[in-house]
């Protein structure tokens, strides 16, 4: 029961303050996997594939699946699934309080330049947040950490430097790329 409690904790705290989107929960997933031993940070480039490739908000799925996976290690199938729902709601929580706090206040002071210079405050925080989820996730995917050194694996840095001009040229659905990435890890064994 405890490990519910501690879900709910963890994923609300996130939910509050992971401001710019899904990829902004992402520094708070690192400090989680550190904290509480749930997950590896190699885990997580898992999660952002899977979550990337499934429908729905990133945030949301890495939170169900680590809700999930937390809870069925020390309860099986069934503590898992409450386990996914405690930390999917808990991270959701937070922002419904927030908009609707937010909604009410909003529209009689959205003139006001105390509002105006919070929103201008918060857009480079979330930026730089996000960047620096995309720098951890760019480390993991493109460099192999072992005990004698640091390399790059040149096969990574390949597919994801195409699939960015890829995309960049086509702007084809982020599906296709993720698909295409999919059957070429299969066939170059990545």
């Amino acid at each position: 029961m405890l490990l519910y409690f501690r879900l709910f904790y963890e994923f609300a705290k996130t939910g509050l303050f992971a401001i710019g989107g899904g990829l902004a929960t992402l520094p708070f997933l690192y400090e989680m996997s550190v904290k509480t031993g749930w997950f590896t940070t190699h885990d997580i480039s898992n999660m952002i594939a899977v979550s990337e490739s499934t429908p729905g908000p990133i945030g949301i799925n890495m939170s169900t699946y680590v809700g999930f996976q937390t809870a069925y290690t020390y309860f099986g199938a069934a503590g898992g699934i409450l386990g996914g729902i405690t930390a999917t709601l808990s991270l959701v929580l937070p922002s419904i309080i927030v908009i609707e706090l937010i909604s009410k206040v909003l529209n009689k002071f959205k003139e006001s330049q105390l509002v105006q210079d919070i929103f201008y405050g918060l857009r480079p925080a979330a930026a730089a947040l996000v960047a620096a989820s995309g720098m951890s996730i760019a480390k993991v995917a493109f460099l192999i950490e072992n005990t004698a050194a640091i390399t790059i694996n040149f096969k990574s840095l390949i597919l994801g430097i195409l699939i960015f001009v890829s995309y960049k040229l086509f702007k084809l659905h982020p599906v296709v790329y993720i698909a295409a990435a999919a059957v070429i890890g299969i066939i170059f064994k990545f």
